[in-house]
């Protein structure tokens, strides 16, 4: 039975998944999209959109958490400084799109594109 199971192990140990999707994080605010595993890309949308929405409040706590939880510098400054005041005006979530992509060649895994949102885009709708 699965009770109060909230995430997906991603078949590693608990250490190893953390500094994963701390890594993938990371990839994704510098780069802006990352092309990974549908899981995977569920995953990371909840440690990223959680990450952006402690950037946004900008105290000296949310920085030491955020460092915590994703040790890499340059992805950090350029959450605080470019990505978090990008995303004032959202409320909590909705940073990050996840876009299908079908099955992989080598072995059949469901593909996806996790990207951050536009604010352009979230005004179309």
């Amino acid at each position: 039975m699965r009770h109060h199971v909230d995430h997906r192990t991603l078949g590693r140990y608990g250490s190893h998944r953390r500094l994963m999707l701390g890594n993938m994080a990371a990839s994704l605010f510098l780069n802006g999209s990352i092309t990974t595993t549908v899981t995977r890309a569920k995953e990371l949308r909840r440690v990223a959109e959680k990450l952006i929405t402690r950037a946004k409040g900008g105290s000296v706590h949310d920085i030491r958490v955020v460092f915590s939880k994703m040790p890499h510098k340059q992805a950090a400054t350029k959450l605080f400084a470019e990505i978090a005041p990008k995303y004032k005006s959202f409320d909590k979530g909705g940073y990050t799109r996840i876009v299908k992509l079908g099955a992989r060649k080598g072995d059949g895994s469901p593909m996806a594109v996790i990207e951050l949102v536009d604010q352009k885009d979230d005004e179309k709708k």
